[in-house]
């Protein structure tokens, strides 16, 4: 039987190879029961997942984190402020004008309607609508003023591509779906279309759409 030590050096070095593990993955490579394996875990202040129900973990020092506080491992979605409610109130409060459910989405990665609505009447965002969508914002004061005034800066300057923009936007998005809105731009402007990835953002936005992300190669 491996003595306490060596079971926690097995243990890391497990964490290092896989990146990320689940506890029964733990669990098996250490022979171990979960609950000895959870033990472990304590000790090693590891980040659950903020989706698939928090089944994977990571180390503090293996995440690369974005410059919103997030990263992705294959599946797993993992962010520096924690679960899922703290890190959607953090982006919102970090945002410079709110947050759509497709901005917010897009961000996390996940679906809006998988998780959005439960934060409907959450107290520490406040949700409005005034023309499109619901927009999230912060409570505090100055800083929920601050970002309604640049929804609307935005809602003047990023206009909706006009009927016909949409449909070869759509279509391209169909044909290519792993295309953010940078790429999307450049692969219309090679067909005379000069649509900028703001107003593909806002077409988005405006319509409850989701850029979808594809999962890095490992």
């Amino acid at each position: 039987m491996l003595s306490k030590s060596s079971l926690q050096d097995k243990g890391l070095r497990f964490f290092r190879l896989r990146k990320v593990v689940s506890l029964g993955e733990l669990a098996t490579h250490l022979h171990c029961s979960d609950r000895t394996a959870q033990r472990r875990f304590a000790g090693w202040r590891v980040i659950n997942s903020y989706n698939q129900n928090g089944r994977y973990y990571t180390l503090p020092d293996i995440p690369d984190f974005n410059a919103h506080g997030l990263w992705q491992y294959r599946d797993a979605f993992f962010s520096r402020f924690g679960n899922l409610p703290q890190t959607l109130v953090q982006l919102i409060d970090n945002s410079q004008a709110g947050l759509t459910a497709a901005e917010a989405g897009h961000l996390l990665g996940l679906r809006p309607s998988s998780f959005l609505w439960s934060f409907r009447d959450h107290p520490s965002l406040k949700r409005e609508k005034t023309q499109g969508p619901y927009i999230y914002y912060s409570t505090d004061p100055n800083t929920c003023s601050k970002q309604r005034q640049q929804r609307l800066v935005m809602g003047k300057t990023a206009k909706l591509p006009g009927a016909s923009e949409a449909i070869a936007i759509l279509v391209q998005k169909i044909k290519e779906p792993s295309l953010n809105f940078g790429q999307l731009s450049s692969r219309l402007k090679k067909k005379n279309l000069n649509i900028e990835p703001d107003r593909i953002r806002t077409l988005f936005a405006h319509h409850g759409l989701v850029e979808k992300k594809t999962p890095p190669s490992i």
